[in-house]
């Protein structure tokens, strides 16, 4: 059910994208009155603005509710990805697995040929 929803959410997500690129802008009817030529289009020269109108609000009320419905599964504590964010499962990780463990060399090291020895006190 969740991942049905998911991609009904990136569905409506995509037709919103690309209703808004195709709308023309509030500046656009004006230059269309003195025959920009919209008005031998499909949907007349204001039939277009209506249809890509509501459609836009159509797949932005989609979005809006798979968001919603997506939330209400992810709160309800059953869902697959509900064993807590990411920083409570760093904080209950155990310290080993957190931190990688100290580098310990098996053999003392030796400076390279005609490098000088520095004394340590």
């Amino acid at each position: 059910m969740q991942v049905l929803l998911l991609l009904v959410q990136l569905a409506a997500a995509f037709a919103m994208i690309v209703l808004v690129l195709v709308q023309h802008g509030k500046g656009a009817d004006m230059g269309a009155s003195f025959g920009g030529g919209s008005s031998g289009s499909l949907f007349g020269a204001t039939g277009s603005a209506n249809f890509l109108s509501r459609s836009t609000a159509a797949a932005a009320t989609v979005f809006f509710v798979s968001t919603l419905a997506l939330a209400y599964i992810g709160s309800r504590g059953d869902a697959p990805a509900a064993q807590g964010s990411v920083l409570d499962q760093a904080a209950s990780a155990p310290a080993s697995a957190a931190t990688p463990a100290a580098v310990v060399p098996s053999a003392p090291v030796t400076p390279a040929s005609g490098a000088a020895l520095i004394p340590t006190k």
